[in-house]
């Protein structure tokens, strides 16, 4: 029965594997580590001290390195006792990380090692609390032990071997025969340390090899009587009276069916949302205060607008400055004006450059132009709150909103809507609310919207070629003297208005985008990528992940020495 139960866990287990496997895109981060140092303290009061000292070499081609991911033990470190600087400035932003589940983010600032410079990374965690563990050594007194694997990266991020250097400095009071050092885990380097006493009279264990690397996980430990330590500190596990061995794969099995089925759903709906998560959650930790100045269409990135409706956005942005017009709209076709106006953002000209191309060109040189304008987005709120800044824009919106709603006139609520349409936009419920706002009465079409819809674009203009049909034709008036032409363009009632610009963005999708879900989903996995949760770390905006943990899997006794120490 047992070892039935056995073979089905293992099914259970290769099954969770499988149907937890998520692509992580590979980033485009590329340096070395030429040499680490780490030193792992035991301190006095039972908890454990780290310092890492690493050499970055950003390679030529590299993309800045901006935030170094640390994993830690557990999370019963103390965030307030690590302090880090870089070539010896002292760095301020230290946190929680967003990628790593046990671990903090380092950001380097404006110290970011540049692609082709190098870097001293200093990092210390003063304090990590329950990282000792009851030990299986046999002898007279009670012995305890830990286990630390150094911080790793992601292989596909590094280039070339690290000289790694991992000393364990354990209490004072312990003579020379009494600690036990564990054999190293996958250590390309001699099994047996150099050891001695450091200058405080502690014992210490010190591995060093020239030919290890960053991305391989190293496993370090030692045991020691138990006495030098609080009893406090050292994690015992449960005690249980029955037999062990019948009920620990019942147990397993029972808790990977329910995590199993739980992921699975976890991951799917998950999935579902993430897709939507332009931004990198970093920027809701930069600062405080309010990002002004951004345009609506920066603010529609910021508020995490669907992506369809901001190359909408886009599309209307450059009508309105006279910089293209649509040629037919099923399918989507625009042309652009030579020279362009000089008024253009960055990404309304990434946007026009994309849109001259065809077919699978079009749609990757859009996703470019969004994964740009992201980025843009995100180094502008640097040092500002996204809390803040969204509920900012919000107000904007609702301000624009009340501008429309407050014109006693139909020819002044048009005028208002016109003005304010980038920003009205922005409202999730536009539809509905422009709906509400005209009801049956009439909306003046804004005066570049025959840049937009053929079917009303005057003959005086040039045609546009086919997708006029039998439209509306509008009469051009001339102001006098002015050069420039006024367009007497029709009303539409505000519930067809509404669909009109509805149509728009389910057209963008339709012609242009393809699935929204998977365009949007290659943005996101380029500037907020799915993070590992094992196996490694990368540095900077990119896939950051793993951590050390402990492989046991199940809490019954006689698991307790296998999980001893670090990584759990």
């Amino acid at each position: 029965m047992i070892k039935k139960l056995r073979i089905l866990c293992t099914l259970l287990i290769l099954l969770m594997l499988v149907g937890n496997t998520i692509p992580v895109f590979a980033q485009d981060y590329y340096f070395s580590v030429e040499r680490e140092l780490v030193d792992v303290f035991v301190n006095e009061d039972g908890s454990l001290s780290v310092e890492y000292v690493m050499d970055i070499k950003n390679q030529p081609g590299g993309h800045i390195v901006d935030y170094v991911d640390i994993g830690l033990p557990n999370n019963n470190y103390v965030l307030s006792s690590i302090t880090a600087d870089i070539d010896g400035n002292v760095i301020t932003d230290i946190s929680k990380s967003d990628y790593v589940d046990i671990g903090v983010a380092v950001g380097l600032g404006q110290n970011a090692i540049q692609p082709g410079d190098k870097g001293t990374l200093h990092v210390f965690v003063g304090t990590i609390n329950k990282s000792i563990y009851p030990s299986d050594v046999k002898a007279q007194e009670n012995y305890a032990s830990f286990e630390f694997t150094p911080s790793f990266f992601g292989s596909q991020y590094i280039s070339g071997n690290t000289d790694i250097t991992v000393t364990l400095y354990l209490p004072i009071g312990l003579t020379s025969d009494e600690p036990r050092y564990h054999i190293p885990q996958s250590w390309p380097g001699q099994d047996e340390p150099e050891t001695g006493f450091d200058s405080a009279g502690g014992i210490y264990y010190r591995w060093h090899s020239p030919d290890a690397n960053v991305y391989s996980e190293y496993k370090f430990g030692a045991s020691f009587p138990a006495r030098v330590i609080p009893e406090t500190q050292i994690v015992t596990q449960p005690s249980i009276s029955f037999n062990t061995d019948a009920i620990c794969p019942v147990l397993m099995c029972l808790g990977f069916l329910g995590f199993f089925v739980l992921t699975i759903y976890s991951a799917t709906v998950g999935a579902k949302k993430r897709k939507l998560k332009y931004l990198p959650p970093k920027i809701s930790l930069e600062g405080h205060g309010i990002k002004r100045g951004l345009t609506a269409v920066e603010a529609a990135i910021l508020m995490e607008q669907p992506m369809d409706k901001i190359l909408t956005m886009i599309l209307f942005s450059t009508l309105k400055k006279e910089a293209a017009q649509v040629v037919t709209k099923e399918p989507l076709k625009i042309k652009s004006v030579t020279p362009l106006p000089g008024n253009l953002q960055a990404y309304e000209i990434q946007f026009l450059t994309a849109m001259s191309q065809e077919g699978k060109e079009k749609k990757l040189a859009l996703q470019t132009a969004m994964i740009d304008l992201v980025d843009s987005v995100s180094k502008k709120m640097k040092g500002f709150s996204r809390k803040e800044s969204v509920d900012y824009y919000k107000d904007i919106v609702e301000k624009a909103w009340l501008q429309v709603e407050a014109s006693e006139t139909p020819e002044v609520k048009s005028q208002k809507f016109e003005e304010n349409m980038d920003w009205t936009m922005l409202d999730k419920k536009y539809d509905d609310r422009t709906r509400d706002t005209f009801g049956t009465g009439p909306v003046t079409l804004p005066n570049w919207w025959w840049r937009y819809d053929p079917a009303v674009r005057p003959s005086t203009f040039g045609g546009g070629g086919g997708g006029g049909g039998g439209g509306v034709q509008a009469s051009p008036v001339q102001i006098g003297g002015s050069g420039k032409t006024t367009i007497s363009l029709p009303n539409l009632p505000g519930a067809d208005f509404a669909a009109s610009i509805t149509n728009g963005v389910q057209s963008f999708a339709a012609g242009v985008v393809g699935d929204v879900s998977g365009f949007t989903g290659a943005i996101t996995n380029k500037t907020n990528p799915i993070p590992k949760t094992t196996g490694g770390r990368s540095v900077g905006g990119g896939s950051r992940g793993g951590g050390s943990s402990c492989a046991c899997a199940c809490a019954c006794a006689g698991c307790a020495c296998a999980c001893a120490g670090g990584g759990r």
